[in-house]
């Protein structure tokens, strides 16, 4: 017999909007049986504050993607996200050129680096947020290495120039955590938030 403490939430008839317009989120949402209702990007400033550091920034940025869209959609839940990807507290961009993808991946060749996610569910005046860290450790790239993979464009808008899904997955030697995260929304987390807020898999 289901204790109280165990049965799960009332099942939420509110719909879901997913603040980002990235495939991979959606992709992601998909294989664990979640859709969303409706996908909002939200557009703000994603600078990093003075000394922030690379959790914490991930963390603020899905919280204020969240919070932005919650207060134009009433009645919805609202999941946002973010993903930073840092070498000690230092933040690589997403890159947006070649230029930056190569610098990108030349300090994280042969080294180490974090992924983290920042996870956010607003459901009116509650909130769950969470962040996700994982470690990853990249082999020495030869310059052809890096040279066929920035011909690839698989880079472009990526964190940190690249996409372990994609091509980079040869280049990775290890990784501690959770590899949705890396992808770009850590999986058991979200379904637990969605879980809390009442939201079941279609």
């Amino acid at each position: 017999m289901t204790s109280p403490r165990d049965a799960l939430p009332i099942a939420s008839n509110k719909q879901l909007v997913l603040a980002s317009a990235s495939p991979r989120r959606v992709d992601l949402l998909a294989q664990i049986g979640f859709t969303p209702d409706r996908i909002i990007a939200a557009d703000i400033d994603e600078t990093p504050r003075p000394r922030e550091l690379p959790r914490a920034l991930a963390k603020r940025l899905a919280q204020e993607k969240a919070a932005a869209i919650a207060a134009q959609n009433d009645d919805t839940l609202v999941l946002a996200a973010d993903t930073v990807v840092s070498v000690g507290r230092r933040i690589l961009p997403k890159t947006e050129t070649a230029a930056q993808a190569r610098a990108c991946l030349e300090l994280m060749s042969g080294r180490g680096h974090r992924v983290h996610s920042g996870v956010c569910l607003i459901d009116g005046k509650r909130q769950w947020l969470r962040c996700v860290t994982s470690r990853v450790q990249m082999k020495r790239l030869a310059a052809e290495e890096i040279a066929d993979y920035l011909d690839s464009g698989e880079w472009q808008g990526k964190s940190g120039g690249y996409a372990i899904q994609g091509r980079a997955a040869a280049f990775i030697a290890n990784v501690v955590g959770s590899h949705s995260n890396i992808v770009g929304l850590p999986l058991f987390e979200t379904a637990n938030l969605l879980q809390a807020a009442g939201y079941r898999p279609n």
